[in-house]
């Protein structure tokens, strides 16, 4: 019985390496497609697009500005990086050798990320629910406090934990965060903190649409850092930040103004109805104003 067992579990993990390699084939198949139909214009943040690894167009995104830094380190932190096959840094990991830290608190999705990853990449796999007063681990696990990249896609409370972590003497070069385009283009807010958010979560409490931050309160927050907002991508989902002073000033100075806000468009599809309304269904929500 227990050779059975054995077995059978073996047959399930080669079983879920295959899919899961067919899934990373089909990332670089669809970062083929599209990369070859870029016209890149270097002052236009959108023409530099392409999807393999992202939601949307973010792999395109992070791909040119890493290309352009001054002084590049060739790491990223990721913090909800699921099973690392969907996340805005696991093109750096696979097709640029980047090492990397992925972070994320389910369990089953972290032990697939170090069962798909560990072989192929240099990639530390951390499994923890990230909160703002766990940031010093976070920090003894890290290579640099600098990355290239940083990256926080939680569906929760994103923006204590990004808070956090550039008042624990984090300074990443490109920050990556997704936005609820729920709370709309111009409202500076996000949710309340909870510490027991993602215990709601694994009882079953869907978040719906109160989540994260509006990209307005994402502004703020990184501008009192020295962060300059590059753009939003078109569709919805991630904005991009640079600190400026680990570029070019001439690349700097000659970049084009992106798209300040764009509505999802996978919430726009799930539920056939615009941000306003769903920020209306929000009403009896706590939102908190971010300054």
């Amino acid at each position: 019985m227990i050779k059975a067992v054995k077995r059978y579990l073996r047959y399930f993990k080669y079983a879920y390496y295959f899919i899961g390699m067919s899934r990373v084939n089909m990332a670089f198949a669809r970062a083929a497609a599209t990369s070859p139909l870029r016209k890149i214009d270097e002052t236009d943040p959108l023409s530099w697009e392409f999807s393999g690894f992202s939601q949307s167009g973010g792999d395109g995104i992070i791909d040119f500005l890493t290309r352009k830094l001054l002084r590049p380190n060739r790491y990223s932190i990721e913090i909800g990086s699921n099973d690392g096959i969907e996340n805005n840094t696991a093109w750096l990991a696979f097709a640029r050798r980047y090492t990397a830290m992925m972070i994320d608190g389910d369990k089953r999705l972290a032990e697939r990320c170090r069962y798909l990853l560990s072989p192929l990449c240099l990639v530390d796999v951390v499994c923890m629910f990230v909160n703002k007063n766990n940031m010093g681990e976070i920090k003894k696990k890290a290579l640099y406090a600098n990355p290239d990249v940083f990256s926080i896609d939680i569906d929760g409370i994103d923006y204590y934990v990004a808070k956090a972590f550039l008042e624990a003497g984090f300074k990443p070069k490109i920050i990556v965060v997704e936005y609820n385009s729920a709370f709309g283009p111009s409202k500076s807010i996000t949710i309340e903190h909870r510490e027991n958010i993602y215990e709601e979560r694994e009882r079953n409490e869907h978040p719906g649409v109160y989540w994260g931050c509006s990209v307005s309160g994402w502004k703020t927050l990184f501008s009192k850092h020295g962060y300059k907002f590059l753009t939003v991508d078109s569709n919805g989902v991630d904005a991009f930040f640079i600190d400026p002073r680990e570029f070019d000033p001439k690349f700097v100075k000659k970049l084009k103004k992106g798209l300040s806000f764009r509505e999802n468009f996978s919430t726009f599809w799930y539920y056939r109805t615009s941000w306003e309304k769903l920020f209306e269904s929000m009403k009896d929500k706590p939102l908190v104003e971010v300054k």
